[in-house]
């Protein structure tokens, strides 16, 4: 079991590293586009498109890797009220396991809207960039969210200890 946990963890640095690293060329990028617009009155006219594109990417990146690891924002306003039955284990494992199967939905219409984009031949404004690449990542990133979404919630059901007592 440590093997397999040791290569999903190696797996989760990939889309985590392209984020970090688009991350880096939309700092540089808007700082280009800054120095451009202030000195020479020459802003970067793709700078918004870009910008759109590589704020998708972060997001759409980081969102399996965040799923699987529980390290997104929670707010637990009520999660003394189920500390108290003893349910939280079982109510954690529910919601996570229902999240990742309603992802499932957005994900296939993303497919449908990239298939569209495709046909429809739409492009960027500035740099003529297919806009169905960009749906489609949008499309897969959020499937693999909702598989590792999943995948989480049934081994916080039926195999707690895989995740070390995290949950008890």
């Amino acid at each position: 079991m440590k093997s397999i946990a040791k290569v999903l963890n190696r797996l989760a640095e990939l889309p985590m590293l392209l984020a970090a690293a688009t991350l880096f060329v939309l700092m540089v990028l808007t700082f280009a586009d800054v120095i451009m617009r202030s000195t020479f009155s020459a802003p970067i006219e793709a700078a918004t498109e870009l910008t759109r594109i590589s704020m998708a990417v972060i997001v759409f990146s980081a969102l399996p890797v965040v799923s699987a690891r529980a390290d997104h924002i929670v707010v637990d306003l009520l999660d003394p009220l189920f500390h108290r039955a003893g349910i939280e284990r079982i109510l954690e494992g529910l919601i996570t396991l229902v999240c990742g199967v309603l992802l499932y939905w957005p994900a296939m219409r993303s497919f449908d809207l990239a298939a569209r984009a495709n046909n429809y031949g739409d492009l960027t404004e500035y740099l003529s960039i297919p806009v169905f690449y960009i749906t489609w990542f949008i499309a897969f990133m959020t499937l693999v969210t909702a598989i590792s979404m999943a995948l989480r919630g049934l081994v916080i059901l039926f195999m707690p200890d895989l995740l070390r007592g995290k949950h008890d």
